[in-house]
């Protein structure tokens, strides 16, 4: 099927009324007027800044008269929403019982098998184990139309976030989110970050389509930027459809739009992680994956850190994140080697290679009052003072990009959420 509807331009701003329009069209050609039930897959509000929440309050407003709906956010591993954050992200107006939990651990079914002969293929012969497809069971529940709604973005693990992810990931179960979050880390996510076709897209493509292609799901894709003028998020993009078409529109743009691409590398980069989205480093080190691209050797990346609590969002990630720390490669593939508790979350595993430099620049954690230089600098990270730190770099002054603070040239960054900063070297 082609691309039911989109909109996209570099330097456009898609209003609210543009986007009604364009998701009317998209119902219209789905024939939304015989649909009963339906299941919304939107992401959580460590992914504000997607546009998704009130896409999902759109959908529900005109499909709510004439149909059940329920929404699942796509949690992947991250902790059940509040419901303070479930109206901050989706507004007043949706019933609180509308909304359902995802659990990763427990409330899957495994539906197929990828055989261990194409992740062998897929990864060029550094992993050969089979992986289990595994889905929320909630998505065999009946429903007429399922919409996966989210943003189209540079990401560490799979190479550019949502489409086939956030079926596969964001209401996926333990083995394939462990395992292909492993593969990313495998097969070095610098040669994975902003780019459309990886190992970890292969695998959730084949998943969905080999494994899931009678479910009636369709993607609501948004690309977004943020307008240097105001500091305010603008859709630049929307893409619906039901294949790759639209996943593959929605890329191109990002690449315009949320890839930042240097002509030389950056001696200190300050990162601001906003309180309401980033309160654990499994979220949080999208500090260090999105620049680890542009940082110089021996060069310095602070992390301003108000309300880190924690290291992963889940318990048992958070343990093992404890145990090990963030000590590079080498020393996580001799852990997982010899430790079984690693091997058994081959997700931890590759996320703390995902947060370490490899020696080659230096984190500096600047948390808040939840959590302590004992704990952040046990898991590999310098310590620095959050409150010194901001008098230092007074964030409200700094304007994204390159800043002098008291003679020193810094690269400000106020959320790594929204795009990749690499040197242009790397993407000619």
């Amino acid at each position: 099927m082609t691309v039911l509807a989109a909109k996209s331009g570099v330097d456009l701003r898609i209003s609210d009324a543009e986007l009604l329009g364009l998701i009317q069209q998209t119902l219209d050609k789905l024939g939304s007027d015989k649909f009963k039930k339906i299941l919304l897959i939107p992401p959580d509000l460590t992914r504000g800044n997607s546009y998704a929440g009130p896409i999902t309050a759109m959908l529900y407003k005109k499909l709510s008269g004439q149909c059940h709906i329920d929404i699942i956010p796509a949690l992947g591993t991250h902790a059940p929403m509040t419901e303070h954050e479930l109206r901050v992200m989706f507004g007043p107006d949706i019933p609180l019982d509308a909304f359902k939990v995802h659990n990763w651990r427990e409330d899957v079914v495994d539906v197929g098998v990828v055989p261990g002969s194409l992740i062998s293929e897929w990864s060029g012969g550094k992993l050969d184990y089979d992986v289990k497809v595994q889905v929320n069971k909630i998505l065999f529940g009946g429903y007429d139309a399922i919409f996966s709604v989210g943003q189209v973005v540079p990401h560490e693990v799979v190479g550019m976030a949502n489409y086939t992810k956030n079926i596969l990931v964001g209401v996926g179960g333990s083995d394939i989110i462990n395992k292909s979050h492993f593969i990313g880390a495998s097969c070095n996510m610098e040669k994975i970050m902003g780019r459309a076709d990886t190992p970890v897209r292969r695998l959730f493509n084949y998943g969905v389509n080999e494994f899931l292609g009678d479910l009636p799901i369709t993607y609501m894709l948004t690309v977004m930027a943020r307008n240097n003028d105001t500091g305010k998020m603008e859709m630049r993009g929307f893409f619906a459809g039901q294949d790759e078409e639209a996943y593959l529109d929605a890329v191109k743009l990002s690449q315009q739009t949320n890839l930042v691409l240097m002509d030389g590398p950056a001696d200190k980069v300050v990162v601001f992680l906003d309180p309401e989205e980033f309160k654990s480093t499994w979220l949080g080190n999208k500090a260090v994956y999105r620049t680890r691209m542009m940082i110089a050797d021996d060069g310095d990346l602070i992390i301003l850190a108000p309300a880190l609590k924690e290291f992963g969002e889940d318990k048992t990630n958070d343990a093992v994140i404890r145990k090990y720390g963030y000590k590079g490669t080498p020393a996580t593939l001799k852990a997982v080697r010899e430790n079984a508790d690693l091997r058994e979350n081959l997700g931890a595993a590759a996320h703390l290679i995902h947060g370490s430099s490899e020696g080659r620049f230096k984190i500096t954690y600047c948390p808040g009052p939840n959590m302590s230089r004992g704990e952040i600098e046990n898991a590999g990270f310098a310590y620095a003072d959050y409150d010194e730190m901001m008098k230092k770099y007074e964030v409200a002054n700094l304007k994204d990009g390159y800043n002098m603070v008291n003679g020193e040239k810094v690269f400000y960054i106020s959320n790594p959420a929204l795009g990749l900063w690499a040197l242009r070297e790397n993407f000619s």
